[in-house]
């Protein structure tokens, strides 16, 4: 037996330590050691998980680790990512979001008898643990899970499971129902009375037709890059403060002395209000954010052409590309296959490209590398806390 058999090298990309054998355990850091009953003997990374609910939990995988095996977790996602293409580029350290900062979240609920569970579900299951603390979650809205424990307990019919989509806003937290009927007065009171008591910004029921508000003193809005855009209910955004400060940080670097930037996949923009002095495209399939976006640039004043465009169906050209001086894009998971491959024939000199999934990732920065653009550097964030979920912005630079 070789001296580091028994030995955890690495973590998996689904969150199992790896030994120097080969054999793949759960819940264990790099440095643990191995028993041949595959017992975990914890070593100098192996954390005592903080939350009650670990591991069961769905909501995070790797409360096992420390900050620097985790941070080791996510550059080895992105290296070996890359390497699979025959990439390798800069990988600088990947920055982290403190415990308690998740700014959004999906759970779910579901009646038990007369109480009502309310929380993520289990590990590869559909089971839902019901919770009573949480690391992840900002503490404002956290701090509803009882209170929506109660208020639902009096609105579920039967054993029927629904959705609530919460997110802290500029206005306070935003809870959106979804898959819950909540027709007649006293359902009206009920929800009314609830978002008055713990001051929401706003409460929004969709029963299967499209969100509706049922209480919103005042528009809601997520401030970006310093412009408040009105926020529709249940739209995305970057998971955290910290993790949205990180890659619009680096998309700037990227990309900040530009006059002209494309922003392709702008979603609310993120991005699109990075660049204050710069006219800037940009580009969203999605109606409700493309729409909310263009009245944040309308009051603020800024140099924007909103386009409401699907981009796997109509991507960007490569001859309109050419225009601009920098292209920044943040597709979903997928990423961006049929847009990068007009990228790649444009003459853009700089691309910023922000991505939550590594594979993908990798696999269009082979076809910018390809077509002549070098990967300069890598940027990860782990704005998932103890996630397997990698997110990351990268640096192309056109070469001749």
């Amino acid at each position: 037996m070789s001296v580091n058999d028994d030995k955890v090298l690495r973590v998996a990309a689904r969150g199992e330590g790896v030994t120097g054998d080969g054999r793949h355990v759960a819940f264990a850091a790099p440095g643990d050691r191995i028993t041949p009953e595959n017992a975990v003997i914890p070593g100098p990374h192996h954390q005592t998980p903080p939350c009650k609910h670990f591991p069961e939990c769905g909501g995070c995988q790797l409360q096992h680790l420390d900050d620097a095996s985790w941070s080791q977790f996510i550059t080895d996602r992105v290296t070996s990512a890359l390497a699979a293409q025959g990439l390798a580029a800069e990988i600088r350290a990947p920055l982290l979001s403190p415990p308690n900062t998740r700014r959004r979240a999906t759970l779910h609920a579901e009646r038990r008898g007369r109480q009502v569970r309310l929380g993520f579900t289990r590990q590869n299951s559909h089971e839902l643990i019901d919770l009573e603390e949480c690391w992840i979650l900002a503490p404002e809205l956290f701090a509803l899970v009882a209170p929506l424990r109660g208020m639902l307990a009096a609105l579920i019919p039967g054993t029927r499971r629904i959705n609530v989509h919460l997110a802290r806003t500029d206005q306070g937290p935003d809870v959106l129902i979804d898959g819950l009927e909540a027709e007649g007065l006293a359902a009206a009171e009920a929800l009314s009375a609830f978002s008055h008591r713990h001051h929401l910004a706003r409460l929004s029921i969709d029963e299967g037709f499209g969100p509706g508000a049922r209480y919103e003193p005042e528009p809601v809005t997520v401030t970006l890059s310093g412009v408040p855009v009105p926020l529709p209910p249940g739209n995305f955004l970057q998971a955290t403060p910290e993790g949205e400060a990180a890659l619009v940080a680096a998309v700037q670097e990227i990309a900040g002395g530009a006059r002209t930037v494309a922003d392709l996949f702008a979603g609310l923009g993120t991005f699109t209000f990075a660049f204050p002095k710069a006219k800037v495209y940009a580009a969203e399939a999605a109606r409700d954010p493309i729409m909310a976006l263009k009245a944040a640039v309308g009051l603020a004043g800024r140099t924007v052409f909103a386009d409401h465009r699907d981009l796997f169906r109509r991507p960007v050209t490569a001859s309109d590309l050419s225009n601009f001086d920098a292209v920044v894009l943040d597709p979903p998971r997928a990423g961006a296959r049929e847009q990068v491959v007009e990228i790649a024939a444009s003459k853009a000199p700089i691309v910023a490209y922000v991505s939550c999934n590594p594979s993908t990732f990798a696999r269009d920065a082979e076809t910018l590398s390809q077509a002549g653009y070098r990967l300069d550097w890598v940027q990860p964030v782990g704005q998932f806390r103890w996630s397997t979920h990698v997110e990351l912005a990268a640096k192309f630079s056109r070469q001749g």
